[in-house]
């Protein structure tokens, strides 16, 4: 943002949060980007799993220590590899009236594992070998290995076995049992949902520019934004007297992702080169406002699986000059290389300010922004040679193996990048074998230690939360991994 802008902004947002505000009970969140499947077994992105939250339910979910507990369902281990799950009585039905049964939960997990629909979420239940529904409250689970963490792994949203059957379409009519169901979707940038408990309407609206999403708040258009604001916005909206701004710690994790097949930046001197030379630091203080802190493994440190001994990699220009010049770069002949990032102002502003540092040590950074759908197809699809995204909600250790392991290419996992690496398998191997979870994190640490060292990404930052809304919403909260379920409370006041 130029000093020009600055200046004038706040100008233009105080003209324009005098004009009416929308007279009606709806309350109004505003997103940077679209969720783009509302199926729970097929969406990826961090918009879909967030809203899916509030329209499915799940057997299991997590405690503050991020520990699985019981959500729909207790469970008890009969043996190392047979599980079998009670679900709770008074459970909701589905929102056409139906009962949610066993039938529904082995259903929706069948279809998971149906290799003629593959899902992203694949990975890590195919340990599961059978299922067997014993009635309509319980079924079992049984394991082709043992592993203590399984039940944190029963996380996706349930469906019903009918609509499973006869093909509905939940990505774009949601079907669930969870506190909220759909209520319109009439364009792709406007979302209406309903809270069962008292017909209250949450609208999600898509504003790609956080200025607008900004000026939307102002007049009263938008009632709630969380994240994605540049620093200098949420400076302006914490003075406002018809605002509130808070701030809590975040888990989610940002990082520049390599294209591994690529004759450039497959070799790992090109990829450390690239690392040494970003100021994570500069721009956490001046393009994040400080509120993000450095990361060295996609775990934070305080997870239970977290390697604490990893320190995040030091900003070097020098050590990345002589990785260059000894793989055949110099000023006259500089390594060039594409970045691709969506058209997120934050976004961009992160990436304009990483092209200026690796030019510094005689990196041409072309920087390609596009649409969200646009860019996340091509970073799916393997079309890139850097890419910068971020990890949201990661809970359970099992990402290791979605997003890195040899056998998780896209569309099986989230190997993104076509890491293949026998050592980095091994210890994910060794760590699903693992009897205990403090065997677990052992070789976890073992994991995150060996990424650091191949580096297929780039770990950046564990950006921190921020909510403004209006002054008259109340019981809105943030979550440690960013999700929306504080809009089971959230009210206007009177």
């Amino acid at each position: 943002m130029s000093r020009y802008t600055a200046l004038l902004l706040p100008c233009l947002l105080l003209l324009l949060a005098a004009c009416s505000q929308p007279q009606d009970d709806v309350i109004r969140f505003g997103l940077a980007s679209a969720p783009a499947n509302l199926d729970p077994r097929y969406a990826t992105d961090a918009t879909s799993a967030r809203i899916n939250r509030l329209l499915y339910q799940r057997l299991v979910d997590f405690d503050e220590q991020v520990r699985p507990v019981p959500a729909l369902a207790n469970w008890e281990l009969l043996s190392p590899t047979h599980y079998r799950f009670h679900l709770k009585p008074g459970r909701a039905a589905f929102h056409d009236g139906m009962p949610l049964t066993a039938g529904d939960v082995a259903a929706t997990y069948r279809s998971i594992l149906d290799p003629d629909r593959p899902s992203a979420h694949v990975g890590t239940l195919k340990l599961i070998e059978t299922m067997t529904v014993l009635d309509d409250d319980t079924l079992d689970f049984i394991l082709n290995r043992a592993d203590p963490l399984f039940p944190g792994y029963l996380v996706i949203g349930l469906l019903p076995a009918d609509g499973i059957k006869n093909n509905h379409p939940f990505h774009e009519a949601p079907l669930g049992n969870g506190p909220f169901r759909l209520n319109a979707w009439p364009q792709p940038g406007r979302l209406s949902l309903e809270r069962i408990a008292d017909g209250q309407r949450i609208e999600f609206q898509t504003i790609g520019d956080p200025t607008v999403r900004v000026l939307k708040l102002l007049r009263g258009e938008i009632d709630i934004l969380q994240n994605d604001l540049p620093a200098e916005l949420l400076t302006y909206l914490a003075g406002q007297q018809a605002l509130q701004v808070s701030y809590d710690k975040g888990s989610n994790f940002s990082y520049i992702g390599f294209n591994l097949d690529d004759p450039v930046t497959g070799r790992l001197a090109i990829r450390e080169a690239i690392a040494h030379a970003i100021d994570r630091e500069a721009i956490i203080q001046y393009v994040l406002g400080g509120a993000a802190r450095p990361a060295a493994a996609l775990l934070p440190a305080d997870h239970w699986a977290g390697n604490p001994a990893l320190s995040p990699l030091a900003l070097d220009p020098e050590r990345s000059r002589t990785l260059l010049a000894a793989a055949g770069y110099s000023r006259e002949q500089p390594l060039k290389v594409t970045y691709k990032t969506s058209t997120d102002p934050v976004r961009i502003r992160i990436a304009t300010v990483i092209q200026q540092q690796l030019r510094e040590v005689g990196i041409d950074m072309q920087l390609q922004s596009f649409d969200w759908g646009t860019f996340y197809g091509d970073i799916k699809a393997g079309h890139f040679q850097l890419y910068s995204l971020a990890w949201v909600g990661i809970k359970t250790p099992d990402i290791f193996r979605y997003a890195f392991h040899s056998s998780s290419l896209p569309p099986a996992g989230a190997n993104r990048g076509h890491l293949s690496d026998p050592d980095i398998d091994r210890f994910i191997e060794t760590a699903e074998q693992g009897t205990t979870l403090d065997m677990q994190a052992v070789a976890y640490r073992q994991v995150q230690a060996g990424l650091l060292q191949q580096l297929p990404y780039i770990p950046l930052w564990y950006e921190d939360h921020v909510f403004a809304a209006r002054a008259d919403i109340s019981g809105y909260r943030l979550s440690y991994d960013g999700n929306y379920d504080a809009l089971r409370d959230v009210s206007r006041g009177r």
